[in-house]
């Protein structure tokens, strides 16, 4: 048998995050830690069962689009416009005080100026899949609580997606292409409004018409999703950033949570590949080297982020427990860190150890995260009968 085939990687990819995906829930925790560790456990670095990833990754690179594009589906202004004024402010006021705690302490560990400023990047976001995944469909959808965790994950997401832009921007040679950036910039407004018209008089009509037929919805949603990432593409932006206009424009579309829900299947298959890809790229033979400042950002975000949460909500005066479970269940960097840690190596902005810092820290700041929030916290899997809701 020829182990070098598409179809026997797949198979060892996907039975093998099957029974790693086993082990994450009873141990409660996020699917995408398993990919990962699989990656690490049968890419090149670890057995080398899988060694040519560079497929792989191509394909991967599909559900990153997927998933800007049912996040961007998710952007309703309704979520943001009860807790708008509130959570702007905690939001910019946590991202620029976790920026500087990631940049400062990843400089005075010998990092570079370039280096340590997209390290204090990736700490500035909290994960989206593991705070929604934690919290009780009750409170997502009928409390105060659920509101504001969601739109500060919201306001966190936009931001995220800026540094994304900036990032997808620079230069192949490690250095920022301002002008590049610039056009980005201008263009990036104008492809949204143009995006916007042709949704509101032409796709929206399409859909209304003849909504009945699921395929056809999927199809004209896969359509629209891929169209505009290649449109943006080829006039000098990312097809990722293209993804994401694409479902901004159709949030607002009664018919936009259908197609989230329907995409989602598709999504995750590219999402294993992408991060079984990422996983395999993490070379462990550079834990030695970045353990330390590893470890000691972890502890700062996992320490930091709810105490910080809770005070910025208490100057708004929220409610100290609210707060507290609030700042708990954001208590973990994101999963657009390891997007950054991405894209920030792929252009060479940063080396192997801060790319692996970077993706070290989200993934500790996961586990250690998930453990407290369902030893103290209502959650869907708690451990903790009388604190287990769905």
């Amino acid at each position: 048998m020829d182990h070098n085939t598409l179809t026997f990687s797949f198979f060892l990819i996907f039975t093998g995050a099957a029974v790693l995906a086993s082990l994450a829930l009873y141990t409660r925790q996020p699917l995408i830690l398993a990919y990962i560790v699989l990656g690490a456990l049968i890419g090149p670095f670890g057995l080398g069962w899988v060694e040519d990833i560079e497929l792989l990754e191509d394909s991967g690179h599909i559900g990153i689009m997927f998933l800007l594009f049912l996040l961007g589906l998710d952007m309703q202004p309704k979520a943001l416009h009860a807790v708008a004024k509130q959570a702007t402010l905690v939001a910019i006021a946590s991202s620029i005080l976790f920026f500087g705690i990631g940049y400062a302490v990843s400089y005075i560990f010998g990092f570079t100026l370039l280096e340590s400023i997209i390290i204090g990047l990736s700490c500035m976001f909290s994960s989206t899949i593991i705070s929604i995944k934690l919290l009780p469909t009750t409170i997502l959808h009928h409390k105060h609580a659920g509101d504001l965790i969601v739109g500060l994950l919201l306001l966190q997401d936009l931001i995220a997606i800026f540094t994304l832009i900036i990032l997808f921007s620079s230069g192949s040679e490690g250095n920022m292409d301002y002008r590049s950036l610039g056009i980005t910039l201008v263009s990036l407004p104008l492809i949204a409004f143009a995006a916007y018209l042709f949704v509101r008089f032409l796709l929206l009509k399409l859909i209304s018409q003849f909504d009945r037929v699921q395929e056809y919805i999927f199809l004209i949603a896969l359509g629209w999703c891929l169209g505009m990432a290649e449109l943006s593409a080829y006039l000098g932006l990312s097809a990722e950033i293209g993804a994401f206009i694409a479902g901004v424009t159709l949030a607002t579309s009664p018919i936009s949570q259908y197609i989230a829900l329907n995409l989602k299947p598709l999504r995750d298959f590219f999402l294993v590949l992408f991060f079984f890809a990422l996983g395999a790229r993490f070379n462990l033979g550079l834990i030695q080297e970045i353990i330390l400042p590893a470890v000691s950002l972890t502890i700062l975000v996992v320490a930091l982020k709810p105490v910080v949460f809770r005070l910025l909500l208490s100057k708004t005066h929220e409610r100290k427990e609210l707060a507290w479970s609030v700042g708990l269940r954001l208590g973990q960097n994101s999963e657009f860190a390891l997007l950054i840690a991405y894209m920030a190596s792929s252009v060479h902005l940063i080396g192997q150890e801060a790319s692996h810092l970077i993706q070290a820290i989200a993934i500790l700041s996961f586990v250690i995260s998930t453990y407290i929030v369902i030893l103290v916290l209502p959650t869907p899997i708690s451990l903790n009968d009388k604190l287990r809701r769905d």
